[in-house]
């Protein structure tokens, strides 16, 4: 891994989540199941037709150009087509592009193939399916195709049964975290506890998002073995980084880089202003004053919220998340997060207004009510 001092402050900068990607199927951070099983496929050689599935940002892309990689290692170039299915996705394509690929002569080693892969295949029109369907038949002994999507479903069932089914699950936080951890110290970051001198001014206490202990005393031990001074940071920083990213490896890396390269400091502040989202502290003081029974300032700060340009969507996805966290009853937690569940259902459905926001914040009170009387 290069280090980012070989660059100018104001040339050109690689994104780091190309600089940092992995080239090899196990430097892959996470779902340790479908990585085990790509790695079958490597040692043996013999890829089947793939559909990987997931979330954004939990590796599938990767996982496929590291395969592509391993299995045909100096002949990658000429026996790899990499196609965007969300630009080039209509039946145009699969007739000239995948179709002239498939028919072209490459000198490969025994047992291996051409491979196609086609990210976002998901957002394929369907007459592009069918026309894909028949050149899979056809090519079988020559190409194989890899698919990644967010929604299976959303792929036709011939190409489904044709294919071996990869799903991919959000990272956790402490995944994320490690890998953080990696680029910072490739990136010869300094800490907080450097940069200011002391921990009482660096304020490591983990405040509005609840790491589990492991995750909290890996991020302190870190911070205790870092010397240089190019990027600083306090952990607080990368906690926001990780509440921000909500299991995408993808935006936990672009906000880590586009705090850094906005402010030259990472810190909470910093990074919710790069990511502007909804700031958890407000959002927490929201559930906190519903559950002291002060509805007007929990709407107080609701207000304050939708004045600042957050969408209903923006509001009511962190609110969830805050709500799934928070230190509550277990009864009140369920009641507060099927409200919340409903609210989202109908800002979803297009009625997304400040009251809808208010009725969730109405019905949650009477649902605090309910249980004190209780």
């Amino acid at each position: 891994m290069a280090s980012s001092s070989s660059s100018s402050v104001h040339g050109y900068e690689i994104p780091w989540v190309e600089k940092f990607r992995p080239t090899k199927v196990a430097d892959i951070v996470g779902n340790e199941d479908a990585v085990s099983r790509l790695q079958v496929i490597a040692r043996d050689g013999n890829m089947p037709n793939l559909i990987l599935a997931g979330p954004p940002g939990t590796g599938k892309t990767t996982s496929i150009l590291a395969l592509a990689h391993e299995l045909l290692g100096p002949n990658y170039k000429e026996a790899v087509l990499e196609l965007n299915a969300s630009d080039d996705r209509g039946i145009d394509v699969v007739r000239n592009k995948i179709k002239m690929f498939a028919q072209k002569k490459v000198t490969l080693p025994p047992g291996r193939h051409k491979i196609i892969i086609l990210d976002e295949a998901d957002s394929m029109t369907s007459g592009a399916q069918q026309a894909l369907r028949r050149t899979m038949e056809i090519y079988s002994n020559s190409t194989r195709f890899a698919l990644a999507c967010n929604t299976s479903s959303k792929i036709i069932e011939p190409i489904q049964s044709r294919c071996a089914l990869v799903r991919f699950t959000r990272l956790s936080d402490q995944e994320i975290l490690g890998r953080l951890m990696v680029v910072l110290e490739a990136e010869k970051p300094v800490s907080a506890l450097h940069f200011y001198g002391n921990r009482s001014q660096a304020g490591v206490a983990l405040s509005f998002l609840k790491l589990n202990t492991t995750c909290a005393l890996q991020l302190h031990h870190f911070n205790s073995l870092v010397t240089c001074q190019i990027v600083p940071y306090v952990p607080e920083g990368l906690e926001a980084i990780i509440f921000t990213a909500d299991g995408d490896m993808r935006q936990a890396l672009n906000n880590l880089q586009a705090t850094y390269s906005g402010f030259r400091f990472v810190n909470q502040e910093n990074v919710f202003k790069v990511c502007d989202q909804p700031h958890p502290l407000h959002v927490k003081n929201m559930v906190r004053n519903v559950l002291e029974g002060k509805f007007d300032d929990a709407c107080a700060g609701l207000k304050q919220l939708y004045d600042l340009g957050y969408s209903p969507t923006d509001i009511i996805t962190t609110l969830f998340r805050i709500i799934k966290n928070y230190d509550m009853a277990e009864y009140l937690k369920l009641e507060f997060m099927k409200e919340t569940g409903f609210a989202h259902m109908r800002i979803c459905d297009g009625v997304g207004s400040y009251l809808q926001l208010c009725g969730l914040l109405a019905k949650l009170a009477v649902v605090r009510e309910t249980a004190k009387a209780a």
